[in-house]
């Protein structure tokens, strides 16, 4: 057989096999994979679907005015809502155009809570024709410090008897109008 010497082993056919220490072993990495992009894809592909979803939501409605003909009849149920205090300003907005707000007290004289209202708002100019012809929906204001803050007539209706502020925001006005109060009237009311 063979004899051990020192660190070698030697075998009856002359090999020497150096032996190898029994600590830890050095594992050799392995070579780095390919990441899956999948997962992140998706998740892209989600957040931007939600991203798109919101601003369709939120943008909603707005864009053009609103135009209802002039002919159009107002509502029945407006004989019993009552629009005063008018006053008028003007605000700049961040991409430098100007807003211009209507802001007033309606109140209901009738015997329904009303739950919403499309108003037709007409400037006129000097010859006394319309200038420009937009409806609304009539927004209430919530708070006025530290800014006036609107929200529409379904998140408090107007129960009878009761009264509320109201703006309308106004992002174009005409150069050519006569700088009086437009004429309002109340085109459709929703009632419960």
């Amino acid at each position: 057989m063979a004899s051990q010497d020192g660190f070698a082993k030697r075998l009856a056919n002359g090999c020497t096999i150096s032996l190898v220490s029994s600590g830890p072993q050095l594992v050799r990495p392995r070579a780095a994979s390919e990441r899956n992009w999948l997962p992140v894809a998706i998740a892209s592909a989600v957040a931007i679907a939600v991203v798109g979803g919101l601003l369709l939501f939120y943008e909603h409605g707005k864009g053009e005015p609103t135009v209802t003909p002039i002919s159009a009849p107002t509502d029945p149920y407006a004989a019993n809502l009552t629009i005063g205090n008018l006053a008028m300003s003007e605000s700049s907005n961040l991409s430098g155009g100007k807003v211009t707000y209507l802001d007033g007290h309606i109140a209901n004289g009738g015997s329904r809570t009303v739950t919403g209202i499309a108003v037709q708002v007409l400037f006129r100019d000097a010859a006394h024709e319309v200038a420009q012809n937009e409806t609304q929906a009539l927004q209430l204001i919530r708070t006025r410090d530290p800014y006036v803050d609107v929200e529409p007539l379904s998140a408090a209706p107007l129960k009878p008897g009761d009264g509320a502020d109201f703006r309308l925001a106004f992002d174009t006005v005409p150069d050519q109008w006569d700088n009086a109060f437009p004429d309002i009237r109340v085109i459709h009311v929703d009632t419960k």
